[in-house]
């Protein structure tokens, strides 16, 4: 009788993971061109989709030099080589699989070493793109470990020992990068990123060391409620900075900065986004002019509606409303 063979093992989530990005290609870090004199680093993201995984080849001979600091949240996990990372007065130093919750706005940069060679994946989003205005309140759990990292404590979980954070990690990478660009992928961008930061925040116990900047951040939330409520319903409207701070009773000063943190955003990129968002559904919905659209909802300028619609949805008003409405439509 002949023996019966078994199937080999499935790779370990790791190797899974390491083997995932050996397909993929790693550029130079070279953003010397977008750095800012003060070390501030933006990147350009999509209003809709602000999300990015860059794929960076680190060498001593080729990467850019200098601290940089930026608003968006980054994740950093070396996937080949050894990698020192610089956090204020912090060095880290990373193995393959060491995933390093960034303190962005804090002076940080890679180090360069003799021998320095080493490929990395740096997970980029704003935090609106995880919690936004209206989401509700236990979504915030999802960037805990980003406030805990700013009171001092090492945020790094190695997922060569964590298999659930790093198959999150391999299929948030392989949905970005090997599936077709749209809808499906975007939403299973968020969907993968969202299981890695509940596995981050969960390996870190990062809950209860955060807890006081979570009911901050719920107090702030409904401070700026009667702002909310009104935009809803009166998107369309002017509304200035000392408005807007007048109906969460602030003084304009204290309002932007809570309106920031809360946000994400500032307020007049806030108002663009609802007025969009109620644009491309009066263009799926109705039978106006794109010229009666954009200034139903606020936008005085079609020409500014069009560009900034553009922007925000990757297609032109017009364009949209002929790939958007059903077939029976």
């Amino acid at each position: 009788m002949a023996a019966t063979r078994r199937s080999p093992a499935p790779p370990r989530p790791w190797d899974a993971l390491v083997a995932a990005c050996a397909r993929l290609p790693f550029v130079p870090h070279d953003f010397a061109a977008q750095l800012e004199p003060s070390g501030r680093y933006e990147m350009a993201f999509d209003d809709e989709f602000p999300f990015a995984i860059s794929l960076y080849h680190y060498r001593s001979d080729h990467h850019t030099r200098g601290s940089t600091w930026h608003e968006r949240l980054e994740l950093f996990v070396p996937i080949e080589g050894r990698a020192l990372f610089r956090m204020g007065e912090r060095e880290f130093d990373l193995r393959p699989g060491d995933l390093l919750v960034v303190e962005n706005l804090e002076l940080h940069h890679v180090v360069d070493f003799d021998g320095f060679d080493s490929r990395a994946v740096v997970v980029s989003f704003r935090p609106e793109f995880v919690y936004s205005l209206g989401s509700p309140s236990h979504d915030y759990t999802f960037l805990l470990p980003f406030y805990a990292a700013a009171k001092r404590r090492a945020r790094v979980l190695p997922l060569t020992e964590h298999p659930e954070a790093a198959d999150a990690l391999r299929r948030l990478i392989l949905c970005r990068f090997e599936e077709p660009d749209g809808a499906l992928q975007r939403a299973g961008c968020k969907a993968f990123l969202l299981q890695l930061l509940l596995e981050v925040a969960r390996r870190l116990r990062v809950s209860e060391l955060a807890r006081w900047e979570f009911l901050r951040q719920q107090q702030r939330t409904l401070r700026l409620k009667p702002l909310f409520d009104h935009v809803r319903e009166r998107y369309a409207d002017k509304l200035s900075v000392a408005d807007a701070a007048a109906l969460a009773r602030m003084r304009p000063p204290q309002f932007m900065k809570t309106f920031k943190k809360v946000a994400g955003t500032t307020l007049i990129a806030y108002l663009n986004h609802v007025r969009l968002a109620n644009g491309a559904r009066l263009l799926r919905e109705s039978g106006l002019s794109v010229a009666d659209i954009a200034s139903a909802v606020g936008f005085a300028d079609q020409s500014y509606f069009d560009k900034r619609f553009k922007r925000a949805f990757g297609r032109t008003p017009m364009a949209f409303r002929l790939g958007g409405r059903s077939k029976s439509s």
